[in-house]
């Protein structure tokens, strides 16, 4: 979570989680994250309620109790029962949760809070949760930021928001993937996608991890937070929720809409064409309704089966996209290959339309939620242009499967130079003019024409186009590897079973020899 207040904010954070997840007791993650993140979020708005009350009370032309003097700074009104000094002088009274619960009432309920209402956790009074817990909580984050200039400790609390959901994310494990994308894999879209201006979608938004780190990606290359505009939709509203807050903390003016039937069955934004989109929907969603939307106007590379959801969210982005826009979605590995249901052929009609702009592999272990190895699909509605080199009958295959490091036991992580190694590739692909011409690397990227995709019966796998690199060993793992044979196999049988059943009856004979 590095950003610009550099190594000793990112210290402090991880401090902070552990210090707060010590408090946390018996109460299970999925329960206490939000227990914690209310609080965080509490403190950010009184902070910022506090400092702009302060700039108002020093203007004789003001009036700091006007609800209307903060709307107008994009600052949420705080009554006195919400303001952190009053809870953090009441942090020892028995009391204490149904103060929480009053003060995060009062704060929806003001009239300049419309976009508060109904998503602030209102539960901290109830019998099960520690009192004495919620009073040391309140006290280890009345120090956030209390040493700090007014912006850098807004700056701070949304950071340590941030830290937080990425905390919970990993303590949850499967169920954490639902609300939370790794930090360097949102990182790499951003930095891939260069969202500078415009219109930025994700149709399944989360906690709102990829608005954040668009909008960090502009402010660090110089660039105006106002000159995009954020649109989402989550189906779950307690993930809505958690993404309103987040926005909020972070200070992102986003219109984020929830209905529990999806993106799919009730498209809240029918009408928007975005500039960028950046997506990570669930993999493989095999319960997703598609028999109800055989005919959607969306499907215009071919109907999605019932059975798996991929080629319904890249075919309702692409619906999505503005005329010159980009998109970038993360799926798992098997949307590159699979022949089965029809997924084959709508993959092939994409590739042949020319809306795919570039396929990255990634490497196993960088999610919370699943061991399934995942890839990036890169999608561009105009190739020809764009700001860019005309890319037309081309893909940019690049294999990052050997890139990151492991963070702990289970899961791996890009370091800076890693994401830069990705992105600049793909950025020297695409440019019209470059300091650093682009060229490819074996093992590691290939440009490759429409002419040779169509000799590999339209797989889109990178490992297949970007060759062998110079060394011994790649370090490319045997679950790996067997994924990777499986992928090529699977272009040489029309049926998918057939291919599963001649695997299943060679390990049983290589089991039987034994």
């Amino acid at each position: 979570m590095a950003g610009n207040n550099g190594n000793g904010d990112l210290a402090f954070t991880a401090e902070l989680f552990k210090a707060a997840d010590k408090l946390r007791g018996n109460l299970e993650p999925s329960e206490y994250k939000h227990v914690a993140l209310g609080l965080i979020f509490l403190k950010y708005i009184s902070d910022a309620f506090e400092a702009q009350r302060a700039k108002l009370a020093a203007d004789e032309y003001a009036d700091p109790e006007d609800p209307e003097e903060y709307l107008a700074e994009s600052v949420f009104w705080v009554p006195k029962e919400a303001r952190w000094t009053f809870l953090q002088g009441n942090a020892k009274r028995p009391e204490i949760g149904k103060l929480i619960d009053e003060a995060m009432e009062a704060i929806e309920k003001a009239p300049s809070n419309e976009g508060l209402k109904g998503v602030l956790p209102k539960n901290y009074a109830r019998p099960t949760l520690n009192k004495t817990m919620l009073g040391e909580l309140i006290d280890l984050f009345s120090n956030i930021g209390m040493h700090d200039s007014t912006d850098k400790a807004k700056d701070l609390l949304g950071r340590v928001y941030e830290y937080f959901l990425s905390g919970f994310a990993g303590s949850e494990g499967k169920r954490g993937g639902e609300f939370f994308t790794p930090r360097s894999v949102v990182r790499t879209l951003v930095e891939m996608l260069e969202p500078y201006k415009g219109r930025v979608y994700d149709p399944c938004c989360g906690s709102g991890g990829m608005f954040v780190q668009s909008e960090k990606f502009i402010e660090e290359h110089g660039g105006r937070r106002h000159d995009i505009a954020v649109y989402g939709q989550e189906i779950n509203h307690t993930t809505w929720r958690l993404a309103k807050m987040n926005l909020a903390v972070q200070g992102i003016d986003a219109d984020i809409r929830w209905n529990n039937e999806g993106s799919f069955h009730r498209d809240e934004l029918p009408d928007l064409k975005a500039d960028f989109i950046l997506a990570n929907p669930p993999f493989n969603v095999s319960d997703w309704g598609g028999e109800r939307l055989a005919d959607d106007q969306r499907w215009r590379y071919g109907t999605p089966p019932k059975g798996n959801a991929n080629f319904g969210w890249l075919q309702h982005i692409l619906h999505h996209l503005a005329p010159r826009g980009t998109a970038g979605v993360v799926l798992a590995n098997g949307s590159m290959s699979s022949q089965q249901s029809g997924e084959g052929d709508i993959r092939k009609a994409m590739v042949e339309a020319d809306v795919v702009d570039c396929m990255v592999a990634l490497p196993g272990q960088l999610f919370f939620s699943t061991q399934i190895s995942a890839c990036l699909w890169i999608l561009a509605r105009d190739k020809s242009a764009n700001g860019h080199r005309d890319r037309r009958g081309e893909i940019l295959f690049i294999d990052a499967r050997k890139l990151g490091f492991m963070v702990d036991r289970v899961r791996k992580e890009f370091r800076a130079d890693d994401i830069e190694k990705i992105a600049g590739a793909y950025h020297r692909w695409r440019a019209k003019d470059h300091a650093s011409p682009y060229a490819d690397v074996p093992g590691f990227c290939k440009a490759a024409t429409l002419a040779k995709i169509r000799e590999q019966g339209h797989v889109l796998t990178p490992g297949r186009y970007v060759g062998a690199a110079d060394v011994e060993d790649d370090g490319v793992s045997f679950v790996e590897r067997f994924e990777t044979l499986r992928e090529q196999l699977y272009t040489q049988f029309s049926d998918g079973r057939v291919l599963e059943e001649r695997i299943g009856q060679v390990l049983g004979k290589v089991g039987s020899d034994g």
